[in-house]
């Protein structure tokens, strides 16, 4: 009882903490990565999944490229050349028109991440076919990167369900085989330290015959855990300097994430790619709208994944 009413009073206030301080907040420094939310359904159901991912969830439902085409265009607008476009989910594979987004995003000079369980929606033989075709044609510019909870199969399982982790290994090989740049993301919640988390993705890199190199935090990145009714510490204004992190190396200075809840007329803009279903940090329906103001960090995920995590979802 004293957890949920620490909670209750904590992450209430946008600009004050539960002890009267004042918030931290992000101002915006520029465009680095646009992330488009292809949709929250997916083919498997993970026992903890941030947006709640599954086979029936579709509160967020698929991007078209009629939806994303608004915000390429503004992109170019803005004059300041290629970006970074991260695609995720749900399962992006899954998204009808997954392989027009990559080809609309690759074909205006933009990079792509693509996040993905690499398992049957992108072993499809269309999804192969296209796939290889835009590797062939830009895949200096493409990194898929697999979700991997665990590098061993009995944890990974416990995670995704029974045989997850051998399928997914399947679409890894085939990646590799394939000429595609890859990474793995894992989850320090299930290691027992990060040296050894490296040393036992390395071994499984090894024997899948990945090129990735297991020291590098870009290419094997280990996520902190964010859990529902988790209460961190709030962060403040004097938590900058105290914890020595600079606010404009948060994911909300430079990233916004493109989703379309269900029964909506149009896309919109978040925050990042933690807070899809947390209304006030929706931002508004185009870049420029969602990039006005500050972001107010009024919520626990902000404190675990970004400030003392020190993680982000792009590259």
């Amino acid at each position: 009882m004293a957890h949920t009413t620490l909670l209750e009073q904590k992450f209430r206030d946008p600009f004050v903490t539960a002890k009267g301080e004042t918030r931290g907040s992000v101002d915006w420094r520029g465009l680095k990565t646009l992330w488009l939310n292809t949709g929250t359904l997916c083919n498997i159901e993970c026992r903890n999944c941030y947006i709640k991912s599954s086979p029936k969830n579709d509160d967020l439902v698929y991007l078209t490229l009629e939806d994303v085409t608004p915000f390429l265009d503004e992109i170019d607008a803005l004059g300041e050349g290629a970006k970074e476009i991260g695609i995720t989910g749900g399962e992006p594979f899954m998204c009808p028109d997954i392989l027009k987004i990559m080809e609309a995003v690759l074909a205006r000079g933009h990079s792509l991440l693509v996040l993905t369980n690499a398992m049957r929606p992108m072993m499809r033989a269309r999804i192969r076919e296209g796939l290889l075709a835009l590797n062939a044609q830009y895949g200096d510019r493409i990194v898929m990167r697999v979700s991997m909870d665990h590098h061993s199969r009995p944890l990974h399982d416990a995670e995704r369900g029974q045989g997850s982790f051998d399928i997914a290994c399947e679409g890894m090989t085939w990646l590799a085989e394939s000429g595609f740049s890859a990474a793995i993301a894992g989850r320090q919640d299930l290691a027992e330290s990060e040296a050894a988390a490296r040393h036992g993705y390395g071994e499984l890199i090894a024997r899948l015959g990945l090129n990735i190199d297991p020291a590098d935090p870009k290419t094997l990145v280990l996520f902190p855990e964010m859990l529902e009714g988790d209460s961190p510490p709030e962060i403040t204004t004097a938590c900058w300097g105290i914890l020595d992190v600079d606010p404009a190396d948060m994911m909300c200075a430079s990233q916004r994430m493109l989703v379309r809840r269900k029964g909506a007329g149009r896309a919109t803009v978040t925050a990042c790619t933690l807070l899809a279903y947390a209304p006030e940090f929706e931002l508004g329906d185009t870049l420029a709208a969602a990039t006005e103001d500050p972001v107010q960090l009024n919520h626990p995920w902000c404190a675990t994944f970004c400030v003392l995590g020190g993680a982000s979802c792009s590259a």
